[in-house]
């Protein structure tokens, strides 16, 4: 979904490069569900995420399942 869609208020920076230039922002929306979209394009596309999928997520990294990406 297009991120202008879900307003410009609420968007938080959780992750970011060492450069400080691209981040991941994620806004947590009223239903529960999570939008992720690339700071650096802010009127481009949302990814939404159902919250049991983003719990899951969360969960396996914090769980160490994607320790082979670094």
């Amino acid at each position: 979904m297009p991120a202008t869609d879900l307003g410009t208020k609420g968007w938080r920076k959780p992750w970011s490069d060492d450069a400080g230039g691209a981040c991941v922002e994620a806004k947590k929306l009223n239903d529960g569900r999570v939008a992720l979209r690339q700071s650096t394009d802010p009127d481009g596309p949302a990814l939404v995420f159902p919250p049991g999928a983003m719990t899951s997520f969360v969960d396996g990294i914090k769980a160490g399942a994607a320790d082979f990406l670094c």
